[in-house]
Order: structure tokens, then C-alpha cells, then sequence
């Protein structure tokens, strides 16, 4: 919805307003896409993926064959983010005591490296669950009908994602809400204020490192990018389209209508900027890369 949201006003910033398609590519949470535009330097072809490949590039994850501090970024449509975990009424879970006493919840999400399955994990191991089963092989709307069937007990979500698709959840009570991630720090959203952030399960300066990581990695959104060896010219054609699309108006209008949120776009510049910034410590990144791997959470 975002990409689509985006691409009328990205060909009307383009000289000469060419037709702009979009090619579906599934595979490890972005990587095969990242990887497939990485080798594709002729100033044609742009690649959108989920902000994991940033992470999965810092982490040393395997099948990343591009590499990230080459890539040209031309920016992200979002830079704010909310996510919420929530378990199926039917289960009983009604107080994070009751979840936290209950053994093997089943935790559906995308592919490993996908955000999703990302904050799935962090809440799973920030929440004390006891050995929790992470089942990643579910579409969003996958997720939906399993979580009603009873195939899986929880996931996370965006919180604006299931105000908007399944407010009905919300109104009815089908789902129990425990806990949400504010990227960044700070960011509320009226229907889930009184949840818990995550950070107020860290115990440690450890891991509220590790969650100021994760908020730095998410917060780059979904970026857009090209090839390394991008003819300067096209370059420069593409940072401009996307910079004035951002700034339109209208942009915003559909955006919003499409998503059912307002953008927070990051220029091509401050994208390039915020991706240095990330962290990448040793220490931060190893514990990290346990959370996000697909073993077995560690203990705390």
C-alpha cells in the first residue's frame, strides 16, 4: 500500500513521467530482493524492501550477498512505528501473568528476518514467555485467519495496522493486548496508551541497548534504493523525484487514504546520515543477532 501510495507522485517528479512497475519478490524478508538490485547498477531498477535487510547485513545474516554500505539510498516513506503484541481471547491470557505461566505459545509470524517475526521475538524474550514456538511461515493476512482458527496463539503487529484492517478485535474483545515497541521512543498511539513500553522490561543497560538498536533499525522504515555503480546522472534524477515526492501534498493525502497514517518520510540525504548511526559494537550486535536468529530465544 505504501509503495503504491507513492509511485503516481515518484513518476510525476520524474522527467519525462516513465511507467513505473512493480515486481513482487519473495524471499528472506528483503534479501533476495536486496540482493537482486544490488547487481542491478542501470538506473532503471529501484528496490523497496522491509528495514530487516539493514539489519541482516549488520548482522552478518546469511544469504546477503549485497553490501549495505553501498547501496544509494533514496530515502523511506516512514520513519515512525508502533507495534503491539496481542494474544487470541480464547486462550485466557487476559494479564501478563497469565501469559507469562503459560508454556509453548505459539507465536505466528513472516520469514525470519522480517520485522514482524523481528518484533515477535523481542517481545517473546522481553515479556519472559516460557518457550516460545516462532512459526515463520505466515502472510499478514495468513496470520489474521490463523490466529482466529486457534493454528497460532499471538503475534505482533503494527498498532495502526490492526486499529485500521481489525478494529472489530479491538471493539469486541477477540484479542488481548500486552505490550507495544514506540519507534521511536515517545510515539503513542491513542488506542494503545495503556500499554507497557518494552523498554520497561529491560533489565539491564545491556538490553535497553539492544532495544535502542532495534528503535535505530526500524526507524529506517522500508527504504528505497539502487545499485552501486548508478550512473551519477540517474542518481541524481532519482534523489530528486523522491525528495519532491516526499514534500507533495497530495502525496501525503494518499498516503494517509491508503494507509491510514500519515507519512514520516526520510530524505535521501538523512537516510544515507541515520544508517551510519546505527550501532555496531560487537557486543550490542552479537546479542542482537541471538534474538533474531531462528534458535531458541536465550535465557535472561
Amino acid at each position: 500500500m505504501r509503495v503504491r501510495a507513492l509511485i503516481p507522485y515518484l513518476k510525476k517528479h520524474i522527467p519525462g513521467q516513465p511507467t513505473i512497475l512493480i515486481e513482487f519478490m519473495e524471499g528472506g524478508g528483503g534479501r533476495k530482493a536486496a540482493n537482486h538490485v544490488f547487481g542491478k547498477p542501470d538506473g532503471l531498477t529501484v528496490g523497496t524492501t522491509p528495514g530487516g535487510i539493514i539489519a541482516s547485513a549488520i548482522l552478518g545474516e546469511a544469504g546477503v550477498l549485497y553490501d549495505l554500505e553501498k547501496f544509494i539510498f533514496l530515502g523511506s516513506t516512514e520513519s515512525e512505528s508502533h507495534y503491539s503484541f496481542l494474544t487470541r481471547s480464547e486462550a485466557g491470557w487476559d494479564s501478563l501473568e497469565k501469559l507469562r505461566a503459560a508454556t509453548g505459545v505459539r507465536i505466528g509470524s513472516h520469514a525470519v528476518g522480517h520485522p514482524i517475526y523481528l518484533t515477535g521475538r523481542f517481545f517473546g524474550y522481553f515479556l519472559d514467555l516460557k518457550s516460545p514456538k516462532f512459526i515463520a511461515s505466515y502472510s499478514s493476512p495468513e496470520q489474521d485467519v490463523a490466529l482466529m482458527r486457534g493454528e497460532i496463539d499471538a503475534r505482533s503487529e503494527a498498532s495502526l495496522s490492526i486499529a485500521k484492517r481489525h478494529g472489530d478485535w479491538l471493539e469486541k474483545g477477540m484479542v488481548h493486548l500486552h505490550a507495544v515497541i514506540e519507534i521511536p521512543k515517545g510515539k503513542k498511539i491513542p488506542q494503545f496508551n495503556h500499554l507497557p513500553d518494552i523498554e520497561t522490561f529491560a533489565r539491564s543497560e545491556k538490553e535497553r541497548s539492544l532495544i535502542s538498536m532495534f528503535r535505530l533499525l526500524r526507524g529506517a522504515g522500508s527504504p528505497y534504493f539502487v545499485a552501486p555503480g548508478t550512473p551519477k546522472e540517474h542518481v541524481q534524477i532519482l534523489q530528486s523525484a523522491f525528495r519532491k515526492a516526499y514534500d507533495d501534498p497530495e502525496f501525503e493525502k494518499e498516503y494517509k487514504k491508503a494507509t491510514g497514517t500519515d507519512p514520516s518520510p526520510i530524505n535521501p540525504e538523512d537516510y544515507q546520515s541515520a544508517i551510519r548511526e546505527i550501532p555496531r559494537d560487537p557486543e550490542t550486535v552479537a546479542f542482537y543477532k541471538k534474538l533474531s536468529s531462528g534458535d531458541l530465544l536465550p535465557k535472561r
